[in-house]
């Protein structure tokens, strides 16, 4: 028979605050294992060491590096999987050995703990128990008496090494905050609070529920004394007499309307956004928009963020118009050109309301997809082109396959946006063979996937080659004309019919 293995959780650091099936599991385990960084004390094994039985069997997994460098060949990551493989195996031993092995973790095993990879290696391999444990965010703001959300209040727990930005984002994109592992990385978690606009209602809280701990408002902290066991707790909205950014919606204008600004932030890339945006996304005071979209726009303080789902539109349309009627500085975000199947169209479809005839609306181009993917492809629109959405979620498939053959049969370059998700399967399909009625089968196809992203791709294919398996809705697809052809440098389509050319 094999023995059985806990993970056990023994809270923040006060023995007291271990519970009570976690401390019997601990009295009657043979052997007790526990983490602890080169050269130091095992702060799991202090907590518990009072209920350890006699003659324990205990297994000091040491760390080979926590921070700094390593000789490692596979580097940091190398070094720590290694050191799990090793530990794993060592437990296994034990277990194998029909022994019950404990391994303890401070707070709780499941949250930001090494406990979860030795489960991922031992759980499905021996009989496994969990206990849970207090986790250090619930002892800091018992420690610091601050209720942290209620009513309808969203908790966001971050770790503190996130990138600035992105750490600023998400703290400003929810009502209360959980900001863990600080140490070295304090003075950059501060700066993103403040440009959230955290700062004033965030905690500090160190060593929770030790006798040495100790909180004080995060202005008040001193840097570089900021050890790794501390947090930052940051208070629900409710909490600070605040509505929440996502519901704020002006009852009733409070002055003048104010112009509502339409931007693309073009296919991704920061060299992409025009400086026009950029200076216009400086002076807002709030941005809405396609979740995904609105996370691209760096925070700042005194920037409120409304994201929402991708079918709503117009509902987010009226939402920003109603904001710059209350005098607000807002602009709505799309992707690419807001003007090319963005969000554009929805803000005039909702400014028709008589309600927000008196709301400004002023469009700024952004770089299209059809346009990045083009020119990653070479000049493939370099002629008469036209540009179609395969989606028919606002018109029925029978006007799609209609403009389709329209625009085959006057020998456009043709670029399909949206022409697959995960509800989509069928379209592409049917507008290549639809295509295929009146193209050559070997017509060029440029296929551009999350171009001018980390993941992108281009493919140079033909029509009769194109596997529609393989186009989700992160493509956008240019069909070329019969001219359009592949060179040395690229895909091009030449600016002349027959014999003639044109002037530049």
């Amino acid at each position: 028979m094999t023995g059985r293995f806990s993970g056990v959780g023994v809270g923040p650091g006060d023995p007291e605050l271990i519970t009570l099936k976690a401390a019997r599991l601990i009295r009657d385990a043979d052997v007790v294992a526990y983490h602890a960084g080169v050269g130091k004390e095992s702060h799991a094994r202090r907590i518990a060491a009072g209920l350890f039985p006699d003659g324990v069997v205990e297994e000091q997994l040491t760390y080979p590096v926590t921070t700094g460098t390593t000789d490692h060949p596979g580097g940091y990551a190398g070094a720590l999987a290694q050191f799990y493989e090793e530990s794993a195996a060592r437990l296994a031993a034990h277990l194998d050995a029909g022994r019950h092995v404990v391994l303890l973790a401070e707070g709780d095993p499941l949250f930001y703990g090494s406990y979860m990879y030795m489960h991922d290696r031992l759980a499905e391999r021996y009989p496994t128990e969990i206990v849970p444990g207090v986790p250090a965010f619930a002892a800091a703001t018992a420690a610091a008496a601050s209720p942290l959300v209620r009513q309808t209040d969203v908790l966001t727990v971050l770790p503190g090494t996130l990138p600035e930005p992105e750490l600023a984002r998400r703290l400003a994109d929810t009502d209360a905050a959980i900001v863990m592992k600080l140490g070295r990385t304090f003075p950059a978690v501060r700066r993103a609070l403040e440009a959230a606009g955290r700062l004033d209602h965030a905690l500090y809280v160190e060593r929770a529920s030790l006798p040495e701990e100790r909180w004080l408002p995060v202005r008040e902290v001193d840097a570089g004394s900021v050890p790794y066991f501390s947090l930052v707790v940051v208070t629900g909205d409710s909490r600070n007499g605040r509505r929440s950014r996502d519901k704020h919606k002006p009852e009733q204008p409070s002055g003048p309307a104010a112009e509502l600004l339409v931007v693309g932030l073009g296919p991704g890339p920061d060299g992409w956004l025009t400086p026009e945006v950029s200076a216009a996304l400086a002076g807002v005071d709030h941005v809405v928009g396609y979740g995904p979209y609105v996370a691209r726009v760096p925070q700042r303080a005194g920037l409120t963020r409304h994201a929402s789902g991708n079918t709503v539109e117009v509902d987010r349309a009226r939402h920003a118009l109603e904001l710059a009627r209350a005098g607000e500085r807002v602009a709505v975000v799309s992707g690419g050109d807001a003007g090319v199947f963005g969000m554009a169209s929805a803000v005039f479809e909702a400014a028709e309301d008589p309600a927000f005839a008196g709301v400004p609306v002023r469009v700024l181009p952004g770089v299209s997809a059809v346009q990045a993917v083009a020119a990653r492809a070479g000049a493939p629109i370099g002629a008469d082109f036209a540009v179609m959405s395969l989606s028919d979620r606002l018109k029925p498939w029978a006007v799609v396959e209609r403009r389709l053959r329209a625009a085959a049969g006057a020998d456009f370059v043709l670029a399909l946006y949206n022409p697959a998700s995960r509800s989509r399967t069928e379209q592409i399909a049917a507008a290549r063979r639809i295509l295929l009625e009146h193209r050559r089968p070997d017509t060029v196809v440029v296929v551009g996937r999350d171009i001018g992203r980390a993941e992108e791709a281009l493919d140079v294919t033909t029509l009769d080659a194109l596997d529609p398996a393989r186009v989700d809705m992160k493509c956008l697809l240019i069909i070329g004309a019969d001219a359009t052809r592949v060179g040395p440098a690229g895909v091009w389509t030449p600016r002349f019919v027959g014999d003639r050319v044109e002037a530049p």
